[in-house]
């Protein structure tokens, strides 16, 4: 998770789409409220749930009919409205559900593993076969729709990439903090000033070094691991911002 939430997390902030992380994430945790209503695994109905939005959040910024933030605005109060609603049925306020809230890795079960990986190995694979449409759309859309690259299509596989990995980052980090795993090593990074590729691979060795940093204080020291990930990932930030000013 800590090398693919960069490599989607760059793209993203280059759109000016970051909050699309935050409403995903919030999208997930009505798919995990359904799922526990369900009994179905949570983390297939997030995914699910986190997919579908995603298109219609595509589908609505795309028809010019509600602006870009305002799609999101709406997927992220809905989403959050029907997951208490479902929560409150069901009352199933327990700690399999701050686990997901909050993030825990003692809770992520064996199968969990394997649907992470194999969706992992999916997004990883999809960003290789559309590296360069992405790259061109991230840095001028309209360019690259008179140049004939399929703009919409390029679109909509990012959109369903980030929601596939949202959804995946929810049992290690957590629905309240999977924006920041995407967001924040991108942004740290980009604070060096370097190439494209460069600030990419300077995105993905501090967010690695954020998780491996976290999971091993949170091991030592018994602390929310998901929190502390974070944490270690704005102090980072922080030391990139004051010596990129020096």
């Amino acid at each position: 998770m800590a090398v693919i939430a960069p490599a989607i997390g760059i793209f993203l902030v280059l759109k000016r789409y970051s909050l699309i992380a935050d409403t995903l994430s919030h999208v997930s945790l009505a798919g995990i409220a359904l799922g526990l209503l369900l009994g179905i695994n949570p983390i297939l109905t997030a995914l699910g749930a986190a997919v579908v939005a995603s298109l219609g959040i595509e589908r609505l910024r795309t028809s010019k009919k509600v602006y870009g933030e305002s799609a999101l605005a709406l997927f992220l109060s809905g989403s959050l409205a029907l997951a208490v609603v479902i929560l409150s049925l069901t009352h199933n306020f327990n700690a399999n559900l701050f686990s997901y809230l909050f993030g825990s890795i003692v809770t992520v079960t064996a199968t969990d593993v394997w649907i992470i990986l194999a969706l992992a190995v999916i997004v990883i694979g999809m960003l290789g076969a559309f590296y360069k449409s992405l790259v061109y759309v991230a840095f001028d859309e309209e360019a690259a729709k008179v140049s004939g690259v399929p703009v919409r299509r390029v679109n909509t596989v990012l959109i369903v990439l980030a929601a596939l990995t949202v959804a995946l980052a929810i049992p290690i980090v957590g629905v309240l903090l999977i924006a920041a795993l995407i967001v924040i090593p991108v942004v740290t990074a980009l604070q060096l000033r370097k190439s494209f590729t460069v600030t990419l691979i300077y995105a993905e060795i501090f967010s690695i070094s954020s998780v491996i940093a976290g999971i091993l204080a949170s091991f030592y020291f018994n602390l929310s691991t998901g929190g502390t990930i974070v944490l270690i990932m704005l102090a980072i930030f922080i030391v990139t911002l004051v010596l990129g000013k020096k």
